[in-house]
């Protein structure tokens, strides 16, 4: 035995103790009959502060915690006692290494260290713990030790509870038997360690762990596009500094290839050298993927077939053998399959000791993190496969929609017009072979940086990304939806939707709003400034508003009037072709409310698309900005035109009731008066009453008028949110309403909005005049909005406006008598915490879904966006806010 001569000729060299390398996971099986220091030899590696005391689990200790007893001592006991007890004893025995094993395969799942101290003599029982250890995937080792039989039965007698010499010598004789199989049993290794132990135990570090360092910049599938990768190399800051051909970065950041460097593409044996070379010098890391597993086996001399681009390679390296020789090829041969085969399965990068992200080819599930074994190995290479489909590709499952344990997975393999972020997995293979982007993605930023194919090189008519395409339009796969959902943003926030509140979303989805594939977009709610009012008498004021942002580092705003009408976002396309290659259907457009349903009836929206469309064409709209299509966000007047039965049912009735009731109290009460009764008090609270409720009734009159035809409509666009060329977030608000300005000017049923610019304390004081003035006219209020559509704090987003609406118009939301000091008192320490929340989280989301539009995403990665947002709306939120 190996071990066993080894050991020997360490007894050979005195003063030299063996190393036994411990595993940093998995488990370690002690072996030995009984008395022969396995617990002993446990405590002192405690001692010493080898191991720790909890990743030790014994029989004994399972004994005492399934029977309270250590020992039963059934011997020198008359028979009937005798048998009983035994009894007794083997079925507590059973249990505890039931128990024992139900902890052990815990903590191999949970990728700890365990060393198991029994006796272990019989082959079923190491069979167990391996196949324990097989399905958990990790190792397993086996610590056997040598005694003397003398030594054991020296130590039985100086025992509490000696096991006696009969059974000592039984164990004695099956250990004997048990040296001669072990080495064939399926352990990962095996010691044997002869008395007195001259060894000492190493631990070893997870070698599948990496600390971050600085940051990684994390490169999808390169496929032998070698131009492509070392411009994506250059823009992402590093630099041959030495003039070797080596990359480094000034920061110390390092590469990491999530496999597939090779293949497919132009310059195969340049890549594969590339990342030979730099992971050689510890400045970039591979795993393992398909195409490299292949190549590997390849020059391993195995049988393969090289097929799907691998045959490329092998012409590549029967070139280099022409021109430098049969040896230097067998060298380059000999060091790329080494390096092939040596590659992990996956990696793990921690930051402060903390996994923060995992590379992985193909992807990983989250219980096989940290772990190494053939089926990890497999998974990782070829992801969730289920067969394959009629063209004998395989079908792969969203393995993705079960990641759950917090780490960024970073993932290639399955090309992708553009990066997919899904519950917190990132895919970054943008088929770069098949003409479309090399991406790379940069931790701890959580940043994608792309560079543009130079050319389809694959020539595929096939091609994942033209699959990818002509099915854009697939429905979305529900199930990774209805249980709760996180959606990943643009805007560094990632949105996390319950599942109860996922369901509800749905079921509006299915029953009430317009076909998915032409809902694109939910604008988010708003917020009235945060905190207590700071002005006496007010429930909303605007210098809350400007205190706000001037906290948030924001030196310039922006103050929009606000139409009191119907939130509505407009989509409008430049032809039916347009619309065919964007929603997949031939229409001019679409008009629907913030939840999602459309706004009109057919016939009218039909009418204002067509009249809408026909004034954009006339002055060149479409031509002059390059665009398929415009995306606006706007407010529809008049109020009734959506709110007739709310109107008519919540506040006509309620007005007409409170005048009436209020107009005789009044009348009654002056008649007392005149009796010479005295209440004048309540005759003027009664009078401040009947006031409040013709302002009620004047307030909500104001917003109405009647509609003949669509010539009484009007639409007030207060954001150009995309056209086909990209979206607007970082342009101005000034920006924005110059662009609102233009579309009134072009179009009789569109309304520009009034707006004010804020620089200074001087300009906030005119605002809040302007504020005042508008509200006392009847008008609702203004929204306070920061310079640009998307602001920051450092790294955060602020929110995106603030609405302040006047003392008048929130008699018809908070109820007519409101202002009554009591009520003023109570409204203003109102919480909007959770109203602030919601407004970042659905303009984050807002803005993603966009922004995936625009890119031609598939409708289930736009879909999310809208469904998140409207599962946000479903959440408890005071509606009055």
């Amino acid at each position: 035995m190996q071990d066993r001569q080894l050991h020997e000729e360490h007894d050979r060299q005195p003063g030299r103790q063996r190393e036994i390398p411990l595993p940093h996971a998995g488990i370690v099986v002690l072996i030995g009959p009984s008395n022969s220091g396995k617990s002993t030899l446990l405590a002192e590696l405690v001692a010493e502060d080898v191991i720790r005391a909890t990743e030790v689990v014994s029989s004994d200790q399972f004994r005492m915690l399934v029977g309270d007893e250590e020992y039963v001592e059934w011997r020198h006991r008359p028979r009937s006692e005798a048998d009983v007890l035994y009894a007794e004893y083997q079925q507590v025995s059973a249990k505890a290494f039931e128990a024992m094993e139900a902890m052990l395969a815990t903590r191999c799942r949970l990728n700890k260290l365990t060393w198991v101290d029994a006796t272990h003599l019989y082959p079923e029982d190491r069979e167990r713990l391996i196949e324990l250890a097989r399905k958990a995937h990790v190792p397993i080792i086996a610590s056997v030790l040598d005694v003397p039989e003398h030594v054991l039965l020296e130590r039985d007698e100086r025992r509490k509870h000696p096991r006696g010499r009969q059974r000592v010598k039984q164990q004695a004789q099956q250990f004997k038997r048990t040296l001669r199989s072990i080495r064939d049993e399926g352990f990962d290794a095996s010691y044997v360690l002869k008395h007195p132990y001259p060894v000492t135990f190493v631990r070893t570090t997870n070698p599948l762990m990496l600390d971050m360092g600085t940051g990684i910049d994390i490169i999808g599938d390169i496929h032998g596009c070698y131009d492509e990768m070392m411009e994506l190399i250059y823009r992402l800051g590093y630099v041959d500094e030495r003039g070797d051909g080596m990359m480094r970065h000034p920061e110390g950041r390092k590469l990491v290839s999530v496999g597939d460097v090779s293949s497919r593409g132009p310059e195969s044996l340049k890549c594969l050298l590339f990342w030979q070379r730099h992971c050689e010098a510890g400045l970039a890391y591979m795993v393992d993927s398909n195409h490299g597993w292949k190549i590997a086996r390849y020059l391993d001399g195995r049988d393969v077939t090289l097929n799907h681009g691998d045959e490329l390679v092998e012409a590549e390296l029967m070139q280099l053998e022409q021109v430098q020789g049969a040896d230097r090829a067998q060298q380059v041969q000999a060091e790329l399959r080494d390096f092939l085969l040596g590659a992990p399965s996956h990696l793990v990068f921690t930051q402060n000791g903390v996994r923060q992200v995992v590379v992985a080819h193909a992807g990983i599930r989250d219980h096989f993190i940290g772990k190494q074994s053939k089926r990890i190995q497999d998974y990782c290479r070829y992801g969730d496969v289920d067969g394959t489909d009629e063209r004998g590709r395989p079908v792969r499952k969203d393995w993705y929609v079960d990641h759950t344990s917090g780490e960024c997975v970073v993932w290639g393999h399955d090309p992708r017009p553009y990066p997919t972020m899904v519950n917190d997995t990132v895919n970054i293979d943008q088929g770069v072979v098949f003409g479309g982007m090399l991406t790379a993605w940069r931790m701890p930023e959580r940043e994608i940086v792309s560079v543009p194919a130079k050319q389809d090189y694959a020539q595929d008519p096939d091609s994942p990304l033209k699959r990818w395409e002509q099915q854009r339009f697939a429905p979305p796969n529900i199930r990774k939806f209805k249980n709760g959902f996180t959606v990943q943003t643009g805007s560094r926030l990632n949105v996390t939707v319950q599942g109860e509140l996922a369901q509800t979303a749905l079921d509006t989805f299915s029953h009430f709003t317009v076909p998915l594939e032409e809902l694109v977009y939910i604008p988010p709610t708003m917020s009235p400034p945060p905190g207590e009012c700071s002005v006496e008498g007010f429930t909303e004021h605007p210098r809350d508003a400007f205190r706000y942002y001037r906290s948030q580092g924001v030196t310039r705003m922006v103050a929009e009037k606000k139409h009191m009408g119907s939130r509505a976002i407009l989509i409008l396309f430049r032809d039916e072709q347009a619309a065919s290659q964007r929603v997949g259907r031939p229409i001019l457009g679409r008009i629907v409310t913030r939840t999602g349903r459309s706004f009109f009836d057919p016939t009218t929206e039909q009418e204002i698309l067509s009249r809408l469309h026909a004034d954009l064409t006339v002055e060149g709209y479409f031509e002059r900005y390059q665009t398929e299509f415009v995306l606006l966000d706007a407010e529809i007047v008049p109020w009734n035109l959506k709110a007739q039965e709310l109107i008519a049912s919540q506040y006509a009735h309620v007005a007409e009731a409170a005048l009436l009731d209020r107009s005789v109290g009044v009348d009654k009460i002056r008649e007392a008066a005149k009796a010479g009764r005295d209440v004048a008090d309540w005759l003027q609270e009664t009078e401040v009453k009947l006031a409040n409720a013709r302002t009620f009734r004047d307030v909500f009159q104001y917003y109405c008028w009647d509609v003949k035809d669509i010539g009484d409509i009007r639409i007030a666009p207060f954001h150009i949110l995309a056209h086909s060329t990209g979206t607007f977030w970082e342009q101005t608000h000034e920006w924005h309403m110059e662009k609102s300005r233009e579309l009134a000017q072009i179009s009789g049923l569109m309304m520009e909005t009034e707006y004010r610019v804020i620089a200074d304390e001087t300009d906030e004081e005119d605002i809040i005049r302007w504020w005042e003035e508008i509200t006392a006219e009847g008008h609702e209020g203004i929204v306070i909005k920061p310079e640009t559509f998307r602001s920051w704090n450092g790294n955060k987003m602020i929110q995106p406006a603030l609405k302040v609406r006047g003392r008048a118009y929130l008699h018809i939301i908070y109820g007519m008598d409101y202002l009554a000091p009591e009520h003023v008192a109570r409204l203003r320490k109102r919480k909007t915490s959770k109203k602030e929340r919601h407004a970042l989280l659905e303009s984050a989301l807002g803005m993603e879904g966009v922004e995936r539009f625009v890119r031609g995403e598939s409708i289930e990665r736009i879909h999310e966006c809208v469904l998140a947002a409207l599962s946000l709306e479903s959440e408890r939120v005071d509606p009055r806010l």
